[in-house]
Order: structure tokens, then sequence, then C-alpha cells
């Protein structure tokens, strides 16, 4: 792997200010008042405390945004014409793909890495396994949405684009069970929805599959294979999807 092109592309992306905003300062803002500021932030989870429960999904969350705007931007790099000009170094496809990879796992860490210091600090408790485990379930399951990224540099061909899957992430959060506990009907529809099986996976260390309401103690828990499913499916998914637009995109060249 070039490393040199991996740390220009390192600085690139760090550089972009706002980017780096929405994937970690604004995901660790929200932690710090929808988790650690609030009344309940003490309250006993499974294996940990509601502010750790809170802290792991602000950090998927950021994790989900960093590796969207690697993926989508890649695709569009190829798409404007830079990919010829790499044809023109000794760098293969393999490399760049390998490269990009790490730049979107190297910058997913960030958000990761700040919001669970700050949770750290400011009253997150969890055993040790829920902050391990659950960290290492954010930073691979966040990888599957470089695809959607991917897909959306892909099937629109701009920066725009690339930002509008971005913010479509804060819909899918939503839906996703991530910002508020869902229940009843609006929990079975999360479950197919693509953020779900991520969050719930990350969160499953802490909970142990436990299902949090508002509404009272939590007393259901899911089994494991359903998030599990979840995020295998949308991997295919977008895998699948991506796929045919290269095939698509190199049919008409």
């Amino acid at each position: 792997m070039n490393l040199t092109y991996t740390g220009i592309e390192l600085r690139r992306v760090a550089r972009d200010y706002v980017s780096m905003f929405f994937v970690a300062v604004l995901p660790a803002f929200m932690y710090l008042v929808f988790g650690a500021s609030m009344a309940w932030a003490d309250q006993p989870i499974g294996n940990g405390n509601s502010a750790m429960y809170t802290m792991i999904s602000m950090a998927a969350y950021g994790a989900v945004t960093a590796t969207v705007g690697v993926g989508g931007m890649a695709a569009v790099e190829r798409m404007q014409g830079w990919g010829r000009q790499l044809g023109l170094t000794p760098m293969s496809d393999a490399q760049y793909v390998l490269i990009k990879a790490s730049v979107a796992f190297l910058i997913a860490i960030i958000p990761i890495t700040l919001i669970y210091v700050l949770g750290y600090f400011t009253g997150s408790k969890g055993s040790g396994i829920a902050w391990l485990g659950s960290a290492l379930i954010v930073v691979l399951g966040a990888a599957v949405f470089s695809l959607y990224g991917l897909l959306a540099g892909l099937l629109f061909r701009t920066e725009a684009a690339v930002g509008a899957a971005s913010g479509s992430l804060v819909i899918f959060a939503f839906l996703g069970n991530i910002f508020f506990p869902l229940s009843g009907t609006m929990l079975t529809i999360a479950q197919f929805t693509p953020l779900y099986g991520l969050v719930a996976l990350a969160r499953y260390p802490l909970t142990e599959g436990l299902l949090i309401s508002t509404t009272g103690p939590a007393t259901e828990t899911q089994e494991l294979w359903i998030p599990l499913l979840n995020l295998v499916a949308w991997a295919v998914i977008f895998a699948v999807l991506a796929f045919l637009m290269v095939r698509r995109g190199r049919s008409r060249q």
C-alpha cells in the first residue's frame, strides 16, 4: 500500500472542516446533550448505564457519516477522471481501493475515539467487554456504509449527491432507533432500515439484547440474529447495486 498517498488522502479529508464537524463534533455534542447531561444518564442498562447507551449510538452515527463520505467521494473521483490520472502511475485498482478503505477506517476512528473519551470522563459506565466490543463493532460495521456512499457517487456522480447521501443518514438514524428509543410498530419498521442492524449490534455488548423503552423499564429482549441479519442484508444490497452501477458505467464507455 502507498503510505504517501494514504497520508495525502488523510490530510485532504481532515482539512475539510465542514465534513469533520458533522463527522465528529456534532455527534459528540449530541452525546453531551442527550446522553451525559440527562437526569437518567446514570440509570443502569445491562452491563452499563444510559449514558453509555447514548454514547454508542452517537459514535455509530459519526462513524457511518465518515465512511459514507469517503466512499462517495471515491466514486465521484473515478467518474470525474481521477482514475485515468492514477492509471498513469504504478498504482493498481486494488491498491486504490485498499487506500480508500484504509482512509475510511481511520477517519471513522476519529468520532469513535472522541465520543468514547468524552463518555469516559462524563459518566458513561460499562464493563470492559461493553467498551471494547461496542467500539470494534462500530468501526467494522461502519465500513458497510462506505458501499452506500459509493453507490450514491456512482448513481449521481456529483459531490452534492454524496452530501445528500450523508444527510439522508439523519433520516435513517431516526428510523433506525439511534436518536430515540422506538417501540411498537415503529420498532418493527426500524428493523428493516439500514442503520438498525449496526447500532443494535454495537449496543449488544452493553444491553445483551434488552430493548430500551421510554415508557418503563426494559423487559423485552431481542435475539442477536435479527440485527446481524439486517446488517448482512444491507451490505449485500449495497454491494450488488454498486456492482450493477459500475457495470453500467463501463458499458457506456
